[in-house]
């Protein structure tokens, strides 16, 4: 502890005497310091025990007195003084009624004792107080990072706790409570997610204090790693501000998880490299190659349906932007694999990523969560700002990876032409092709083919347009398409003949028929003519 002014008053050597504020002696002692000034307030932080001997105080007038001792109390000086047997043989009655209605402590220093020796002490149980800390903090780093070692994170945390009287939380890259100590703590550490998030967002290292709410906790967070964007996040909740035993202990655990985060990137990029060999085998259709590169790493990954994930950037001034859509997608993804204890291949390939995924898991899951976020926050501006694209392949195995990807990149194509944020493979098969002719591609074709049709119908001439839908239709079948029009079968014919004139095709060929409809059903999702 810092020297107080009991611990002064106790002090055998000092002889000094309470005689006024004996109920404050237990306040801390910042520095001694002796001034004779009339108004030493400007020169003072708070926390001093001032030394006078009254030299050029008047110390037995009522309201002087009075006035001095309330400038100080109100500066935050913690105790006066008072020199006897220099200026005045004993302490002013004006004083020690000035310092009592204040409440400040007052005490009477005897000649034989110098101010020198007041300050030394003060000096020495401030020097004594600080190596008493570090030695614990060294204490604390030792016992941090045996814990660290025997017990990981977890026991890291639960020494962190022990350590603050308090509590300690562990925060993932995606700002998930990864572990808390002790277990009690798991409901507040959660409560803190979206602090946590504001962290994130700063660059590292980066630290605030929460609180505290509700009158609970004051709690420190602390974001760990090295890098642009934080791997993780620390929370320390205590009762009361830390002290330099207890700060000592939190920049040791600090430095210890920050150690641990970064060797995990170095893991996790090692794994990285061999993930994208393992994709590579995967898709030259070597699967036997693939688990043996693999081993234990990706657990029963590739021995159970999977689906793969093929992401990119949406626009070009997203992709420029360091990736970090593409680095906040994988981190979304396997934040989630790592809670439900899942395997996944996570492989960035510079302004693409692609994920391997146990069907119907978590880290599928969370892709799915990540795109209806970016939709929802797409919908009000009424824009397509998203910054990725994501397409899902159907289940398959190892051996099917090649046409996984093949699928998982349609459903990006899609997704891009739709200006949707993901889009399945399944949705392709089960859909309809109709909505894929809203690509405005598509659509000018459609224009050009039909125009000549349109332009005709306008004159007055005949309806060669309803005609030709009618017709195709009904499969080319003359009675049921005239039927359909009210018209004879015959002018129908007529009509028909006019069309293959007027567009220089002939409609026996299915070809012919099938750009026709196509173009029909384009120009039919929009206006009724092209013009």
């Amino acid at each position: 502890m810092p020297p107080t002014l009991a611990s002064l008053v106790h002090h055998s050597a000092l002889k000094l005497t309470v005689r006024a504020g004996e109920d404050r002696l237990d306040v801390p002692v910042r520095w001694a310091h002796v001034s004779e000034l009339a108004d030493p307030v400007p020169y003072m932080d708070g926390g001093e025990l001032l030394l006078i001997t009254a030299l050029k105080l008047d110390a037995e007038d009522p309201q002087a007195m009075r006035r001095y001792v309330k400038r100080l109390a109100e500066a935050g000086v913690v105790g006066l003084g008072f020199a006897v047997g220099v200026n005045y043989e004993e302490t002013p009655k004006a004083l020690v009624d000035a310092a009592r209605e204040q409440g400040l402590p007052l005490l009477e220093v005897p000649r034989r004792t110098p101010f020198l020796a007041i300050s030394k002490a003060v000096s020495a149980e401030i020097a004594a107080d600080q190596y008493r800390a570090v030695t614990a903090g060294f204490a604390a780093q030792r016992e941090l990072t045996k814990q660290a070692l025997t017990d990981g994170p977890e026991g890291l945390l639960a020494g962190l706790a022990s350590q603050v009287d308090g509590w300690a939380a562990l925060y993932d890259a995606s700002g998930a409570v990864v572990a808390t100590a002790p277990e009690w703590a798991g409901r507040r550490a959660a409560r803190l997610t979206a602090d946590v998030e504001r962290l994130r967002e700063r660059p590292a290292p980066a630290s605030s204090v929460v609180g505290p709410p509700d009158n609970e906790d004051r709690v420190e967070l602390h974001s760990l790693g090295t890098g642009r964007r934080p791997r993780a996040a620390l929370a320390v909740g205590t009762a009361a501000a830390l002290g330099t035993a207890e700060r000592y202990a939190v920049h040791s655990a600090i430095a210890l998880l920050t150690l641990t985060t970064e060797r995990s990137r170095s893991l996790h990029a090692a794994e990285q490299r061999i993930g994208a060999a393992v994709l590579r085998m995967l898709l030259a259709g070597e699967p036997d190659h693939a688990r043996a590169v693999a081993g234990h790493l990706y657990g029963g990954l590739l021995d159970a349906p999977f689906r793969m994930i093929v992401a990119e950037t949406a626009t070009r001034v997203a992709a420029d932007a360091g990736g970090a859509p593409l680095a906040a997608l994988a981190e979304a993804v396997e934040s989630a694999a790592a809670r439900a204890g899942e395997a996944v291949l996570v492989v960035p390939e510079g302004e693409r990523l692609i994920v391997l995924a146990p069907d119907g898991g978590a880290a599928v899951a969370a892709c799915g969560e990540y795109a209806a976020a970016l939709e929802a926050a797409r919908e009000p501006a009424g824009g397509d700002g998203d910054e990725v694209v994501v397409g899902l392949s159907a289940p398959v195995g190892p051996i099917a990876a090649a046409a996984a990807y093949k699928q998982a990149e349609q459903a990006l194509s899609v997704a891009r032409r739709r200006g949707r944020v993901c889009v399945a493979h399944e949705q392709l098969a089960a859909g309809s092709v109709l909505p894929l002719l809203a690509d405005d591609a598509v659509k000018a074709f459609a224009d050009g083919l039909l125009r000549p049709l349109y332009e005709h119908d306008a004159t007055g001439r005949g309806d060669l347009v309803a005609s030709l839908r009618a017709w195709l239709s009904h499969h080319g079948q003359w009675d049921a398409a005239a039927a359909d029009l009210g018209v004879h079968r015959h002018t129908l014919r007529y009509r028909m003949r006019r069309v293959e004139e007027i567009l220089g095709r002939s409609l026996d060929d299915p070809d012919v028929r099938m750009e026709l409809w196509l173009a029909l059903k384009a120009t039919s999702a929009g206006d009724s003519s092209p013009g």
